[in-house]
């Protein structure tokens, strides 16, 4: 093996992808509350996000199709940079510790002993009056009826503290990620696997798929808009992962023999947003569905547009 393969194999085995982020000039941060030990994400500015797996070793963008390891990492960060450049800047990282192991150091609340399915099936449905139905109707403003279908749907239930719980499901019902989120919390439970919030009917009749970031925008899309009887509304809570991508695939075939069909990127009206539809339109190119914008009008998201309708 030659002098620099050899340097190449060892920048790779040595430089944590979580460590460049961490020593890169541009201001990455750990964000710890949506981070676990596999899968580590760092935040820079509006809508940039960026996830570490592998220990480190490998990296993806949730709102691209970008991924790889450490060297694809540095010229992503940097897309000026040569492969000597690359080697150059990789090398002052070699011995260099990420500093997320001692920030990430397990509290007793974040390794739970009970499976997500398990910790959702302990909650109650919201029903009138309960916290977290007093939350959404109160301070989201989303109506009764909607919050009706969503807790008869089994997919909204009462946290602790007025938090509310919105389940990811499979394709066959079985809860793989809950998102929580409240009037001081915003976060989810550890140990799951994003897939689709998912309300409405699917099936026969069901051919349009409006696709919003949070599961609050999915309900409040659905209010702003009737629901319509033609409408599938879907979250993918954030950033787009293997497991969303198989999930909006899986939705995607089920009407793509519909004439009408058509995938609806109602995502924030801001750069991710708009970064988060182009990623939305990659994943429906060829399956021969139309792919529309939606935007919300003068506000960011469709919450605020609907609170703004309400108010």
């Amino acid at each position: 093996m030659r002098a620099d393969d050899i340097e190449v194999e060892l920048l790779r085995r040595e430089v944590s992808c979580a460590a460049l982020l961490e020593y890169w000039p541009a201001g990455w941060r750990l964000d710890r509350r949506e981070s676990t030990r596999r899968a580590l994400k760092y935040r820079r500015g509006e809508g940039e996000i960026l996830i570490i797996n592998h220990d480190g070793h490998g990296w993806w963008d949730p709102l691209s199709s970008a991924k790889g390891d450490v060297f694809d990492l540095v010229q992503h960060l940097d897309p000026t940079l040569s492969f000597g450049h690359a080697c150059k800047e990789l090398r002052r990282l070699v011995g260099i510790a990420p500093t997320f192991p001692e920030v990430m150091r397990p509290l007793r609340s974040d390794a739970p002993n009970r499976s997500v399915a398990e910790r959702w099936k302990r909650r109650p449905r919201p029903r009138l009056g309960s916290p977290a139905w007093s939350y959404l109707s109160g301070q989201r403003r989303i109506p009764d009826p909607i919050l009706t279908a969503a807790a008869e749907a089994d997919i909204v239930r009462d946290g602790s503290f007025r938090n509310a719980w919105f389940a990811h499901r499979a394709e066959d019902g079985a809860v793989t990620h809950v998102e929580i989120r409240g009037p001081e919390y915003k976060g989810s439970l550890r140990g799951g696997t994003k897939t689709l919030f998912r309300f409405g009917r699917a099936g026969e009749g069901a051919y349009r798929l409006a696709i919003t970031e949070a599961p609050i925008d999915t309900l409040s899309l659905a209010a702003i808009e009737g629901p319509r009887a033609d409408t599938r509304y879907l979250a993918t809570g954030g950033g787009i992962g293997p497991g969303t991508v198989a999930a909006l695939q899986d939705a995607i075939r089920a009407i793509a023999d519909h004439p009408g069909a058509r995938l609806v990127a109602a995502t924030d009206a801001n750069r991710a947003g708009d970064r988060h539809a182009e990623r939305l339109a990659e994943i429906a190119a060829g399956s021969g569905i139309q792919v529309e914008r939606l935007r919300p009008i003068h506000v960011t998201d469709w919450n605020d547009m609907l609170k703004g309708t309400a108010g």
